[in-house]
């Protein structure tokens, strides 16, 4: 088994595992929503089969595509949303894994085209500002991939709310991609229970910055 091979064969268990996470954390309801990942040292991602139940998904059903998302192994037909994630690994080469969702309260700041303010310490930490939201895109091509590339372009946020539709989110690995996904929709409920109480206070500019570098830089095991 060549090193190729062998990142593929690891890629699959850890992409088949990762999509139990957006279920136990109620990112996705029925076959909604994806997580992919970038096969190092090859034009090559992994991600999930499209229509196939969350209790169905195993390493083997697992779909490898090439970078422009033509499926190169695996008898499934990929996501729906391959075209947009190879859209994205092909113009973020910082990026490893590349999830989306559609998580209740996240998709509900995206229907109204409204970004999350960085109104929470956690908010700073994780995605060094606001949650912006990108344009509304059809699903099927590219067009999603290119509107994430293009609103994240500039921002310290790994998850973007694409409009009237869900949640993008991004990382050097797709487990780190799920994290913010995760984050995303924790910070977004929060964030909509202050705007139900009342007006929420943003934090300045200058904490966010030393907030997101100590959480980046400092904070955890290193």
């Amino acid at each position: 088994m060549t090193t190729i091979e062998r990142a593929v064969a690891g890629l699959r268990t850890q992409v088949a595992d990762l999509h139990r996470e957006l279920t136990r954390w109620g990112l996705v309801v029925w076959t909604a929503g994806n997580v992919s990942a970038r096969v190092p040292g090859a034009d090559l991602l992994v991600i999930k089969p499209s229509g196939l139940s969350y209790d169905e998904l195993t390493p083997d059903t697992m779909v490898v595509c090439d970078l422009d998302g033509t499926p190169v192994e695996g008898e499934l037909s990929p996501s729906s949303d391959t075209a947009a994630h190879a859209y994205i690994y092909r113009h973020m080469p910082q990026v490893g894994g590349v999830v989306h969702t559609h998580s209740t309260f996240a998709s509900a700041w995206a229907a109204r085209a409204e970004p999350i303010p960085c109104v929470l310490t956690a908010m700073a930490d994780e995605f060094g500002g606001e949650i912006p939201v990108g344009p509304f895109a059809l699903i099927g091509g590219d067009e999603i991939g290119r509107g994430v590339v293009k609103t994240l372009a500039g921002h310290r946020s790994p998850a973007v709310l694409m409009k009237n539709h869900g949640v993008f989110a991004i990382g050097p690995d797709a487990r780190a991609a799920v994290k913010a996904a995760v984050m995303c929709e924790d910070v977004a409920r929060t964030a909509h229970m202050a705007h139900e109480l009342g007006r929420p206070i943003p934090i300045p500019p200058d904490a966010v910055d030393r907030l997101h570098d100590r959480y980046q830089n400092v904070y955890g095991q290193r």
